[in-house]
């Protein structure tokens, strides 16, 4: 594979190029370089298992990683368990509910709620059995006021990520914030998973594209935040427009915050308004397709539908739009590599490094 070197002077660095954007190869090293090597966000604790006793099948990334996962809840917590029976590799569980123990559908196998093998019929005469490998297998699993991570390898420790978040954030309730099902929202894109990123991880394009967040948002004082594993793109609102009420000491005191958006790598956004919380999750498909999902998490109403978060349907289209334009563009044989904006693109200059890191084992 063509190794990729995007420069740490983000003055002096060029892009990634169109190739990379083309290429399957690439495409196939960064479900493994970086998809498995992160932390992935699962989903709401208290709606996929809300209470002892109950387990949830879910696929992580489907068609990309495709790992089937388990969490099951008992008396000591929520566990992340593999969803494949370890003695023949059937799918163990297919929906949701609160079972006595898991069954395997295929030759009766059985486990507790903890994944310990329990019993299996007809292996009486099998030597050196069972095994401690014949009980499923656990991922690791943090949970973060109530939103469950997981990692198939992660490279490092989930409150590494997290940090950041809690720094801007930690003042809100965020564990009362409630899941919004009427505002899920799912989302096909026809282009490259890392362009749909790195057209989210600057706000350079505001005034051009997004005319009705320009109108709510000061685009002269966004700005962004870099930190490990991610970053943060900070809106302030325009005079009179909905704002955090930010604690005494805050890090931003005195600044009309009207968004945080942040950014973690590879494929998590996490986006804060006075409303609530949207968590968009970017799984890919192939080198021209893209699945984004959209989840709403409210704790006031009563801003919905105002400030920079007043409308996200609209935006969404509109980052489509221009997104699927530019895969169209990167296939030209005309185009090799862009340049960074210094000032307004950090964000996709620290996404490009990451990601020629990530396939080259850094």
């Amino acid at each position: 594979m063509t190794p990729y070197r995007i420069h740490p002077d983000i003055r002096l660095a060029e892009t990634l190029p169109g190739s990379f954007y083309r290429s399957q190869e690439v495409f196939d090293a960064l479900i493994d370089g970086a998809f498995a090597r992160c932390w992935q966000w699962l989903g709401d604790a208290r709606t996929l298992v809300p209470k002892a006793g109950a387990v949830a099948p879910i696929t992580l990334l489907p068609g990309a990683v495709d790992e089937p996962l388990l969490l099951s809840r008992d008396g000591d917590g929520v566990r992340c368990l593999s969803n494949v029976c370890t003695h023949r590799g059937n799918l163990l569980v297919h929906e949701a509910g609160c079972p006595r123990q898991l069954v395997c559908g295929y030759h009766g196998r059985r486990f507790g709620l903890d994944g310990r093998f329990q019993s299996m019929p007809r292996f009486e005469e099998a030597e050196g059995f069972p095994r401690p490998c014949d009980d499923l297998h656990r991922f690791p699993l943090h949970d973060w006021r109530g939103h469950l991570f997981a990692g198939l390898d992660p490279a490092h420790g989930a409150e590494a990520v997290l940090a950041a978040m809690e720094e801007r954030i930690g003042f809100l309730p965020v564990e009362d914030f409630r899941l919004d099902p009427a505002r899920d929202r799912t989302f096909l894109i026809e282009a490259h998973w890392a362009l749909y990123c790195d057209n989210y991880l600057e706000g350079f394009h505001i005034p051009f594209v997004h005319q009705d967040l320009n109108a709510v948002v000061d685009f002269d004082r966004y700005e962004t935040v870099l930190f490990e594993h991610g970053n943060l793109q900070i809106a302030e609102a325009r005079d009179g427009e909905e704002v955090f009420a930010l604690p005494a000491g805050h890090v931003d005191e005195g600044r009309a915050i009207a968004a945080y958006y942040f950014w973690l790598f590879p494929n998590l956004m996490f986006n804060f308004y006075p409303w609530g919380l949207s968590v968009n999750v970017v799984e890919p498909l192939s080198v021209d397709r893209t699945r984004v999902r959209f989840q709403s998490f409210v704790h006031s109403p009563e801003l919905l539908g105002q400030g920079a978060g007043g409308d996200l349907d609209t935006v969404e289209h509109e980052d489509e739009e221009v997104v699927e334009s530019v895969q169209r563009g990167i296939r030209s044989r005309g185009y090799t590599t862009g340049r960074f904006s210094p000032t307004m693109e950090q964000g996709v200059h620290q996404f490009h490094r990451m990601l020629a890191d990530a396939l080259s084992g850094e």
